[in-house]
């Protein structure tokens, strides 16, 4: 069915916390109660126009979910407190956060010193701070854009929530007694949700990442799908991975993940259609071997040397297949043209014997060589069949 209306934009978690942080600390600095905040996307974005973020609710005291982490945090109680909440709108793209309230503790310090676990976000007096609370995914393993050990805060949201409330307190200074100012972000259904998206594979534990370079969220965004194809390669290269296995979906994922069974699950990634990027960045890494698990279509389009594998971008050519499959002795290559999908191809050739193999090894070849050349090194490529087996590997 065609979409009459176009998609509609959302905003990003990283927006999300924005939004909860000033108006927490508004109501924190005797703003009163904001329902809606103003928000600038991360500073280095490419468009900077305001975003209108409606603010579920705010008040007095540490958010509720928040408060046990508060106070594991402070060696004493904090001056004074206020929270917001905020509910992500992801707009018309499936994201795993989408409803997901994002809650953000304003919280006054008597001193300028780091709370245990906190991060600075600016020095300036007063010194602003930055702590992930429950539901707020924690970064393990080197090769994410945040270290060991820190909350899974992005830079991009780091800087855009600082400059948030650096110009929050331009307007409404801190109480005279307030020696600092930490924001403690914390989503209440973060575990569950986390457990919906490769954080747990990535090395990010116990919440989702708030994450966002632009501000926004653009449906079925591209760039979005990149970023996290590029940052699992990433992960896998600074966990000194024996290999990196890519593949176009999840069910070729778990069938190339039978493959290499002594593989740790971040050594794979699923880099959707994006051949040509996923490979390039993969061939610029020193993980020692790349493997690519596919089925029929995707690797006809690949043989075809096709940099993506979308239909969208990339059309069966039938006619060349006929081509190649005639060549190779195929009895019925020319029932080939009229093929509407890969998969009846794949059914015809599967039962043109020998012939028939042959000419889907050459396809699996002609796709492994493709691959090779967008990496710039050998890529060991893996063909599946429907039923799950492996048709050929080159």
């Amino acid at each position: 069915m065609r979409r009459s209306a176009p998609l509609r934009e959302g905003f990003t978690t990283g927006s999300a916390a924005t939004a909860a942080a000033t108006a927490a600390l508004r109501y924190l600095c005797g703003g009163g109660r904001t329902t809606e905040a103003l928000v600038l996307p991360p500073p280095r974005a490419e468009e900077r126009t305001p975003l209108r973020i409606p603010v579920d609710a705010c008040g007095p005291g540490p958010s509720p979910d928040a408060r046990e982490a508060l106070a594991r945090l402070l060696p004493s109680p904090p001056l004074d407190a206020a929270f917001a909440r905020v509910i992500k709108d992801g707009g018309d793209d499936p994201d795993a956060t989408n409803g997901a309230l994002v809650c953000a503790t304003a919280a006054l310090l008597p001193e300028a010193v780091a709370p245990a676990g906190a991060v600075l976000l600016d020095a300036a007096f007063p010194p602003i701070f930055l702590a992930g609370g429950p539901g707020v995914g924690r970064a393990t393993l080197p090769g994410l854009p945040v270290a060991v050990g820190e909350p899974a805060i992005n830079p991009a949201p780091r800087e855009q929530i600082c400059a948030a409330l650096r110009a929050e307190l331009a307007v409404r200074p801190l109480p005279p007694e307030a020696g600092a100012l930490l924001t403690l972000l914390s989503v209440p259904d973060g575990r569950a949700i986390a457990a919906r998206t490769f954080n747990p594979r990535l090395g990010v534990v116990d919440g989702i990442s708030i994450l966002g370079t632009q501000g926004t969220v653009r449906p079925f965004s591209h760039a979005a799908w990149r970023a996290s194809v590029a940052q699992g390669i990433a992960v896998a290269e600074a966990t000194a991975c024996p290999g990196l296995g890519m593949s176009t979906g999840r069910r070729s994922e778990r069938l190339l993940m039978e493959l290499y069974p002594d593989w740790p699950a971040r050594a794979f990634v699923q880099v959707a259609d994006f051949a040509a990027f996923s490979l390039e960045l993969a061939g610029r890494s020193s993980l020692p071997l790349l493997a690519w698990g596919c089925f029929f279509g995707k690797a006809v389009k690949l043989a075809q040397g096709h940099a993506s594998t979308h239909a969208r971008d990339a059309a069966l050519d039938m006619d060349d297949l006929a081509a190649l499959c005639a060549a190779r002795g195929v009895a019925g290559a020319e029932s080939l043209r009229s093929c509407v999908t890969a998969a009846h191809a794949l059914e015809i050739l599967l039962g043109e014997g020998d012939a028939g193999r042959r000419a889907i090894a050459e396809v699996a070849r002609r796709a492994a060589a493709a691959a090779s050349r967008f990496a710039g090194r050998p890529v060991r490529l893996h063909l599946f069949a429907e039923d799950g087996s492996e048709l050929f590997h080159a």
